[in-house]
C-alpha cells in the first residue's frame, strides 16, 4: 500500500491576512475531501503579532503607537496559545492534517509537530527538546531543562482537521519579541538557528527542505514539493 503524501507548498513571503485566508480555505477543502492528502504550507510573513485564544492583555506590552511605528500588524485568531510574533527571517509552517488518518488526539499531534521540529534542527547539529508544561521547542540544554526557545506552536482543529501551526526562528530579528511576553512565558529567552550556529549561518532553503523531510518522517508521509491543488477563496 503506498505511503500517503504530504503536499508541501512554499508560499514565499505573504501577508498574514492572505495566508490566514488561504489556510482556512485549504482546511475547508481538506474537511470536505476535495483535497485528499495532508498539506504543509511554508511561508514568511511581514511583521505581525498574533493573539491566540489564551492571550492575556498583559502579554502584549507594546502600545498600539509603538506597534505602528515598527510596522507591526496585530491579529486575533482562533489558534490555541497566547501572543507571538511572526516576521522576516522566520519560517512559519501551517500543517493542514486530517487527524482521522493519524490519531484523533490533539495532544499527540502537538508532540508530533514538536518532534518534527526537533528532528529538523538535528540535521543542522542543533540539539533541541521540550520543556515540561510548555508547548514549543527549546535549545541550550542545562540539566533537565532547556534554556532558549527557538520555535513556538499554536494550532486549531475542526472535524479533526488542523490549521495554524509553528513558527521557527531562522535568522529572525529577535528584538521584536521585546514587544510582548512571548507565549505568555515570563523571562523566556528567544533564540534562532542563526544565533545557535553563528558564525557559519544557514540557507533558508535548507531549513525548508529539512522541515518538509522531518514532517514526512515523523508523520509517515511522502513529501511532494511544489504541489498546488487549491486556490485562495
Amino acid at each position: 500500500m503506498p505511503v500517503p503524501s504530504l503536499l508541501v507548498s512554499d508560499l514565499g513571503s505573504m501577508s498574514y491576512a492572505a495566508a490566514l485566508e488561504l489556510q482556512r480555505d485549504v482546511a475547508r477543502r481538506r474537511i470536505s475531501g476535495e483535497i485528499d492528502q495532508d498539506v504543509l504550507l511554508l511561508v514568511e510573513h511581514p511583521h505581525v503579532v498574533t493573539l491566540g485564544r489564551a492571550a492575556k492583555q498583559a502579554s502584549l506590552v507594546a502600545t498600539p503607537e509603538l506597534l505602528r511605528a515598527r510596522g507591526v500588524e496585530v491579529f486575533e485568531v482562533e489558534r490555541g496559545g497566547d501572543v507571538t510574533y511572526h516576521g522576516p527571517g522566520q519560517l512559519v509552517g501551517y500543517p493542514i492534517f486530517d487527524l482521522k488518518r493519524h490519531r484523533k488526539d490533539l495532544h499527540w499531534y502537538l508532540r508530533q509537530v514538536e518532534e518534527s521540529l526537533i528532528v529538523a534542527l538535528g540535521t543542522f547539529g542543533i540539539p533541541a527538546g521540550r520543556n515540561p508544561g510548555y508547548t514549543g521547542v527549546w535549545v541550550g540544554a542545562d540539566g533537565d531543562r532547556w534554556q532558549r526557545k527557538i520555535a513556538s506552536i499554536g494550532v486549531h482543529a475542526r472535524d479533526w482537521v488542523t490549521w495554524h501551526g509553528f513558527a521557527l526562528n531562522v535568522h529572525t530579528d529577535l528584538s521584536f519579541f521585546d514587544l510582548m511576553v512571548p507565549c505568555g512565558i515570563a523571562d523566556v529567552q528567544m533564540t534562532s538557528i542563526a544565533s545557535e550556529l553563528a558564525p557559519q549561518g544557514i540557507e533558508p532553503s535548507d531549513v525548508r527542505q529539512a522541515i518538509a523531510g522531518a514532517f514526512g518522517r515523523v508523520f509517515e508521509l511522502t513529501p511532494v514539493s511544489g504541489a498546488a491543488v487549491w486556490s485562495p477563496a
